[in-house]
């Protein structure tokens, strides 16, 4: 899985007004790097991809693979590769890179250069046909710039830089047999355009890379002729001999280097983020106001009816002119006053997930606010994933003081318990999956495959940093006086009559979690194709007004659905706002599972299961997210509306 980097200040900015901003300036990064004509301009080379095959347009597989995997024997430098100092994140989310044979020099342009040769026998033959036929691409970094292929856009006709360019290329031959044909690319040539600095011939800076890939099937030495056919991997025992070359040529651009990024972050349908976010804030708008017009004024009416009634001395009034005034006691949310707050089955459950929820609420919040001012540079590779890592570390404490005061509220005894399992219980789940998935990618080799050196940093980063932030919170939580309830809790628990069909459990938690998943479904299949088809990813501005909105629709919702559970007099309110809410994960794992079956094509099982296993830690951890936020609204909603009545 890759999720790749965010944009600078001015594209966090173009994300709100649009793609015809151009203009910018550079938050702090990485700082850039001036060459003078003649200096070694380093090309490095990241994991193989797999994106879209070319053949029906639909991801083929979801495996990546080392640049030097054996099985593709490309060319590697005097001394064999080495690997590049990466970020935390970079490494988590699979990039792995590593040196290169490729000599570039400032302003010099090489034409047709040998590289290698190489002895392709039978079996990896028919491997990297496979990987051509799934349309893998090769990533390449020039100066932190990722070379690409220049793709116009037939609907608006601007042109853009997409990411990696493909091993090969794959055609159907027009013939009675409906034949195909894979031809192997052994031949780059690199454009690399580069901006001079306030006109100084001697401090040039890189603003773009593209690369044109194609197949030439060389009989001697590399001469990178036209008239060559195209190379193909005949398949079967013999080997074969091919041969590597590649050219390089630099162009002058006006581009400057604060900007550089603005030709590779392209808005794939602008109109259609811009018609959701219109769509879903005026059903936000919509939503609010009606829970607000029907609880305010229900409540009002509630509040002063119950108050009127405290007031009434029933010894001077028969029953039935307490009935003509419309005076009842026998109905509504009041009567439900002194089981409201009673403990609910497995508080201390409860309480660790609404600690989990929290935290998860805060990360995501300070991320996406980072990422919206552009503090993640995208040249910093990685920086996205990195501070995700770290806020999450961090906020062990803000997890802790959540739990232990939510447990504390509901007069939990296991404190120690909840202490333990606070910062081991969500945590250790997803660490056990992630763990169980990387096995696949070891099996099948994949540069996605997280080291195992990684894992004990993270353990390391999990046991020695958030841990004890967490136990800290949580002891300070404990230690804090605990949050009275409004009314008094009986002794005895009140009976529950029997509800109508749309507030049983199954049906009000598939109602509440739709309207959730609905302010993010449009954004959430833009983040579902940067993942899985390698895209890079920055509308952060739409992204953090749909999460302000998501926010929003599930508190409503919850506590609509809250009111409508205590009007029929049942108190068992806490674990039903968590599950209803929390039912937007489970719309997002459907989602997956839909865009499995429109947009991937995964032939494995490994692929299946990698997919499944991540698609389903993102619908868990969502799942917590979304009841946190529920539950923690429908909580202030009913210590508001019971400490608004007058009860003796």
């Amino acid at each position: 899985m890759h999720f790749k980097d965010t944009a600078p200040w001015a594209l966090a900015v173009a994300a709100f007004a649009g793609p015809q901003i151009t203009s910018a300036f550079y938050l702090p990064g990485v700082a850039p790097t001036s060459y003078k004509p003649g200096d070694q301009v380093p090309l490095y080379v990241n994991k193989i991809t797999p994106s879209a095959a070319m053949q029906d347009a639909r991801l083929h597989s979801v495996i990546s693979y080392d640049y030097y995997n054996p099985n593709f024997q490309f060319c590697e430098p005097n001394g064999g590769p080495k690997y590049v100092s990466e970020s935390l994140g970079s490494i988590l989310f699979g990039d792995r890179i590593m040196t290169s044979p490729f000599d570039l020099r400032m302003g010099q342009e090489e034409k047709c250069k040998a590289l290698c040769k190489v002895n392709y026998p039978g079996k990896m033959k028919s491997f990297i046909n496979d990987r051509i036929f799934q349309g893998y691409s090769l990533n390449w970094l020039v100066d932190g710039l990722p070379a690409g292929q220049m793709i116009q856009e037939e609907e608006s006709g601007s042109t853009y830089y997409s990411p990696g360019f493909a091993i090969g290329d794959y055609q159907w031959i027009d013939n009675d047999e409906a034949d195909e044909k894979v031809s192997f690319n052994n031949h780059y040539e690199i454009w690399i355009e580069y901006h001079e600095v306030n006109r100084n011939p001697n401090q040039l800076r890189v603003v773009g890379v593209v690369v044109q890939p194609s197949s030439k099937a060389y009989t001697g030495e590399p001469d990178c002729s036209d008239k060559h056919p195209q190379l193909i991997l005949e398949e079967g025992e013999n080997s074969q001999e091919v041969y590597f070359s590649y050219s390089v040529f630099w162009k002058k651009s006006e581009t400057a280097w604060a900007t550089r990024w603005d030709k590779y972050l392209h808005v794939f349908d602008p109109k259609i983020h811009w018609f959701w976010l219109i769509d879903t804030a005026i059903i936000v708008v919509i939503l609010v106001l009606t829970v607000m017009s029907i609880l305010v004024r229900t409540l009002k009416k509630d509040i002063a009816r119950y108050n009127r009634l405290d007031s009434i001395n029933l010894d001077d009034f028969s029953g039935t002119s307490a009935m003509e005034d419309g005076v009842q006691e026998d109905s509504g949310w009041k009567l439900v006053h002194g089981d409201v707050f009673r403990t609910p089955t497995q508080p201390l459950l409860l309480s660790i997930l609404l600690g989990s929820g929290a935290q998860l609420f805060v990360m995501t919040g300070c991320t996406i606010i980072f990422a919206l001012l552009g503090f993640l540079s995208p040249s910093n590779r990685g920086s996205l994933g990195t501070i995700m890592i770290v806020l999450y570390t961090l906020l062990g404490f803000v997890g802790g003081y959540t739990s232990a005061r939510t447990y504390k509220s509901m007069q939990g005894e296991q404190w120690k318990l909840n202490i333990a399992l606070t910062p081991l219980l969500v945590p250790g789940i997803v660490f056990s999956a992630f763990f169980l998935l990387d096995l696949f990618l070891w099996a099948k080799q994949s540069s996605g495959a997280v080291p195992f050196t990684t894992m004990l940093v993270i353990v390391g980063i999990w046991f020695v940093i958030s841990i004890p932030l967490s136990v800290a919170g949580s002891w300070l939580g404990f230690r804090s006086n605990q949050i009275e309830a409004p009314v008094r809790t009986n002794q005895i628990p009140r009976q529950i009559p029997p509800v109508t069909s749309y507030l049983r459990p199954i049906p009000s938690m598939l109602i509440v979690g739709l309207l959730p998943f609905g302010a993010i479904f449009v954004e959430l299949y833009f983040i579902m194709s940067s993942i899985w088809f390698s895209r890079i990813y920055y509308m952060f501005g739409f992204l953090f007004l749909c999460y302000g909105m998501m926010v929003i629709v599930c508190a409503a919702v919850t506590i609509l659905m809250t009111y409508f559970l205590l009007c029929a007099e049942n108190y068992h309110w806490q674990w039903r706002s968590f599950l209803a809410a929390g039912m937007s994960g489970g719309y997002i794992f459907l989602n997956c599972l839909l865009y499995l079956i429109t947009k991937i094509k995964l032939g494995g099982l490994a692929g299946v299961v990698l997919y499944m296993g991540y698609s389903a830690l993102i619908s868990f951890l969502f799942f917590i997210l979304a009841g946190s936020i529920g539950y923690f609204a429908s909580w202030w909603f009913v210590r508001k509306i019971y400490a608004s009545i007058k009860i003796d």
